[in-house]
């Protein structure tokens, strides 16, 4: 054997062995403090589809998840043979077609997909859960989700005997996190059960809980708590570091998207649809894409032949998986 092959076939075993995809409850969860911020972006929540597009680069697995409905369930499909993926994409596509026609139209490919944002968030809000329920009872207490996020077992402030614009951040996101547990705390014994720590856990997803964010958004943007958004405080700091291509192009968002009444300024629900994505909107620009990428007689509907000749794009496989480890071999090999 040559040296150049020994060479490629170790570093093949290193990068299957490196990119295997992680078995649900082995793969370890990166904890990040402020958990509860985690989908807050510049004080705006990030839509399901944030991360559709990473590096100029499509991402699939926001596709198999938005299908799937389950990122664990996700994964395995990425260990399964190529028949096995088809066999059980086979029965999604049953319980997605909703008049049993044999095939997926825009409306039913919709609705399952805002089922599956639905599973994800309560998915997402379980593993969060289990990780801050400490004494495993089932509950979460305010004093257990302070100890897990912040690392302190109580505020280190006097509540409203500080005026809120002399907090430092941490002490405003802990104020924040606090009317947002007890929002979330519908049958008030001040602990959370595992369906209030969802709401909790992502608030912009329950009507529920939006007057609350419209109240945090204004206590943070509106700074010169004049009731209103306007321009430069849409902008923020952020239009320090960016020239004036971008802020023309951020006006015209301003104007177009969200000042729904022309008035200049954002109040109300123009606040809410600039801060809170519309999982109806994302789960619209999804269908578009996978019927592109599908409807190959371009009748505006997918047969469940369609859908699983094209199950790579649906769900994932070990084929998939194995393209990829495939592809990183031929560029080291070229790079050698």
């Amino acid at each position: 054997m040559s040296k150049l092959l020994l060479m490629l076939c170790c570093t093949a075993f290193v990068l299957v062995v490196s990119t295997m995809p992680a078995y649900a409850g082995i793969a370890p969860h990166k904890h990040e403090k402020h958990a509860s911020k985690e989908r807050l972006k510049d004080g705006v929540y990030q839509a399901r589809d944030a991360h559709h597009h990473e590096n100029g680069e499509h991402n699939v697995e926001f596709d198999h998840e938005a299908i799937i409905g389950n990122v664990k369930e996700a994964q395995e499909f990425d260990t399964l043979s190529p028949e096995e993926s088809k066999k059980r994409l086979a029965i999604l596509i049953r319980l997605m077609d909703l008049n049993n026609d044999e095939y997926i139209d825009r409306h039913e490919l919709k609705a399952w997909i805002l089922r599956s944002f639905k599973k994800l968030a309560e998915e997402e809000a379980a593993d969060r859960f289990e990780e801050i329920d400490q004494d495993s009872d089932d509950q979460v207490t305010w004093k257990e989700y302070l100890q897990d996020v912040y690392a302190m077992e109580d505020e280190n402030y006097k509540k409203e005997l500080i005026d809120f614009d002399s907090y430092d951040e941490e002490q405003k996101m802990i104020k924040d996190d606090k009317e947002m547990f007890q929002a979330a705390d519908l049958n008030n014994d001040g602990m959370l059960n595992s369906d209030e720590f969802v709401l909790f856990q992502n608030p912009e997803e329950h009507p529920q809980m939006l007057p609350l964010v419209l109240e945090h958004t204004m206590r943070d943007k509106d700074t010169n708590r004049d009731g209103k958004i306007d321009f430069k405080e849409y902008v923020g700091e952020t239009a320090d570091h960016h020239d004036k291509e971008w802020l023309i192009s951020e006006k015209e968002h301003f104007d177009k998207d969200f000042d729904t009444n022309s008035d200049g300024v954002l109040s109300g629900n123009e606040v809410l649809s600039w801060v809170v994505p519309s999982n109806d909107v994302v789960a619209t620009d999804e269908v578009d894409h996978l019927f592109v990428a599908t409807d190959e007689d371009h009748d505006d509907r997918l047969s469940y032949y369609e859908i699983l000749n094209n199950y790579d794009t649906f769900v994932g496989s070990e084929a998939t998986d194995y393209g990829d480890h495939l592809q990183n071999i031929h560029h080291l090999a070229d790079e050698l």
